[in-house]
């Protein structure tokens, strides 16, 4: 009895504090600013800033959509790069050639960490967003520097 009657200060301590900090300091997905996604991709995926600055050496979040059959070749990133399939299926294959019959698949709710400098290669099946939450700055360095869009 004595624990109940503590624990419930307690809860009402942190219901108190917890009211004052709201969970979600970001957009909301209606509120997402959708446009082109930065050069570095090939064209035709789209990109909106969810928190921070992909440029700066902090952290970020920023969500990308790609359309049906798109595809980035293999490439690195300086950095870990945290992915969360949030619609459609993303194709992720691992190495230095693209390899469409070594690709795992992983639908919405997947997840994945691509290490910094390890090579990678992805493409969507179906319209497909991703969150990518990552430390910066956000770049991509393909493997082959023909595979670099202009």
């Amino acid at each position: 009895m004595r624990f109940v009657i503590a624990a419930v200060p307690l809860l009402a301590l942190s219901a108190a504090c917890s009211s004052n900090h709201p969970a979600t300091t970001g957009p909301f997905d209606a509120d997402l600013k959708w446009g082109p996604a930065p050069a570095v991709f090939p064209p035709g995926a789209q990109m909106a800033v969810l928190e921070g600055d992909p440029g700066s050496t902090a952290l970020f979040t920023v969500r990308l959509r790609f359309p049906d059959g798109y595809k980035i070749p293999p490439h690195t990133h300086p950095t870990d790069e945290n992915v969360t399939v949030l619609e459609g299926t993303f194709m992720v294959g691992l190495g230095t050639a693209f390899d469409a019959s070594q690709m795992k698949s992983l639908p919405a709710g997947g997840f994945i960490t691509a290490p910094a400098g390890h090579a990678h290669y992805a493409s969507a099946k179906g319209q497909t967003e991703v969150q990518v939450h990552a430390m910066g700055p956000f770049a991509l360095t393909y493997i082959n520097p023909a595979d670099t869009p202009k």
